[in-house]
C-alpha cells in the first residue's frame, strides 16, 4: 500500500495537473462513469463528526475520504479537519493508497472553483474577490489566476493577518491586491467571488453585487449554514457541483426555498451539465451566476486514482 502525505500530495497535486483532473472527472460523474454517493455524517457522543464520503470508477476504482470534524479542538493546535483517502482496486478490493485528505481537499475546492468560474464567469473577468483568505483562500487564488488574467485581488476576513497574507502572495504571482476591511468593500467591483468561510449566517448579499457577477459559494456546507442572503440565492442563476447534495445539504439553497421564494426547480443543473453541453452557463452579461461547492467524494477519489497512478508509472 503507497501512502501519500500532505508533503507528497502539494509536490505532485499542481493547480494546474488538478484543473485537468477534476475537469474529467465532473464530466465522468454526469456522463457515468463514476458513482457518486450523498456523504454520511456521524455525530459522535463527544460532540464531534465522524465524516464518510464513498465514491466508485467505473475504470477500476473505489474509495472513499474519511474524516474527523473536531470543532473542540479551537485552541489547541490541533486542526477542526484531519483525514485520509483510502483506495481500493475494485477487481480484487485491496486497499491501494491512502492520501492526506485535507491537502486534496484544499487543492481540488480551489480547481472546482475556477472550473466553475471558467464556465460561468464572464471570460473578460478580471477582479477576483477573496471573502475567507485561509488555506482555502491560497487554493483558489492560485487555481482562479490558472485560468483568468487577473488584474486586482480583494481580501477580507475576520483575521487581518490572513488578509494580508493572502494578498501578499497575490502581488507574488503578479497580481495587485487590496486589503478590505469589510465583505461589502471587497466585492463592491468584483467579476468573481468566492466565499470561503465557517460562517452560518450570510455575510454576502445582493444589493452589494454589480451585474454579471458570478459567486462561487463554498464555505457552507450544512443545511443550517449559510454564506449568501436570500435575495441573492433567489435572484441568480443557481448551479451545483451534484443535484442531490445541493437538496440534501446547501443551506444556501434550503433556507430560501423554506422561506418560499423558490422551489426545487430554482437548481438550474450542475456544473457537469454545463461542461457537457446539455445545459447553458451563461447566458447574457448582466445576469448573476452562482456555483455551490458542498464537495463531491468522486473528485477526492479521482485526486487518489491520479497520485497513485502516477507513482506506479514513476
Amino acid at each position: 500500500m503507497q501512502v501519500f502525505d500532505r508533503a507528497y500530495v502539494e509536490a505532485h497535486l499542481t493547480p494546474e495537473k488538478c484543473l485537468a483532473v477534476m475537469e474529467d472527472t465532473i464530466r465522468q460523474e454526469r456522463a457515468g462513469g463514476c458513482t457518486q454517493y450523498l456523504r454520511t455524517a456521524i455525530n459522535m457522543p463527544n460532540t464531534n463528526i465522524l465524516g464518510l464520503m464513498p465514491a466508485y470508477f467505473e475504470k477500476g476504482y473505489f474509495g472513499a475520504k474519511i474524516i474527523s470534524v473536531y470543532h473542540t479542538n479551537a485552541g489547541t493546535g490541533y486542526p477542526s479537519h484531519q483525514g485520509q483517502i483510502l483506495l481500493f482496486g475494485a477487481g480484487h478490493g485491496e486497499v491501494l493508497c491512502s492520501v492526506d485528505a485535507m491537502s486534496v481537499t484544499q487543492i481540488r475546492t480551489g480547481a472546482v472553483s475556477a472550473l466553475a468560474s471558467r464556465a460561468l464567469a464572464r471570460p473578460d473577468s478580471q477582479v477576483l474577490a477573496l471573502l475567507g483568505c485561509g488555506a482555502q483562500g491560497e487554493s483558489h487564488l492560485r487555481s482562479i489566476a490558472q485560468v483568468f488574467p487577473l488584474r486586482e485581488v480583494t481580501c477580507w476576513d475576520r483575521s487581518p493577518q490572513n488578509a494580508r497574507g493572502l494578498a501578499a502572495l497575490a502581488r507574488e504571482l503578479g497580481v495587485e491586491a487590496r486589503v478590505c476591511t469589510a465583505a461589502q468593500e471587497a466585492v463592491a467591483d468584483a467579476d468573481i467571488v468566492c466565499t470561503l468561510t465557517p460562517a452560518t449566517e450570510p455575510i454576502l448579499y445582493r444589493d452589494w453585487l454589480k451585474p454579471g457577477c458570478h459567486i462561487n459559494a463554498v464555505g457552507a456546507c450544512a443545511p443550517h449554514a449559510r454564506e449568501i442572503d436570500s435575495a441573492l440565492a433567489r435572484n441568480c442563476r443557481f448551479f451545483g457541483d451534484n443535484a442531490d447534495s445541493v437538496l440534501h445539504e446547501s443551506g444556501d439553497f434550503l433556507i430560501p426555498m423554506s422561506e418560499g421564494l423558490y422551489g426545487e426547480e430554482h437548481l438550474e443543473g450542475t456544473l457537469g451539465d454545463v461542461l457537457l453541453g446539455t445545459l447553458p452557463g451563461r447566458k447574457n452579461e448582466e445576469e448573476i451566476t452562482l456555483f455551490d461547492a458542498l464537495g463531491m467524494a468522486v473528485e477526492d477519489v479521482a485526486c487518489a486514482i491520479a497520485l497513485y497512478e502516477e507513482a506506479m508509472q514513476g
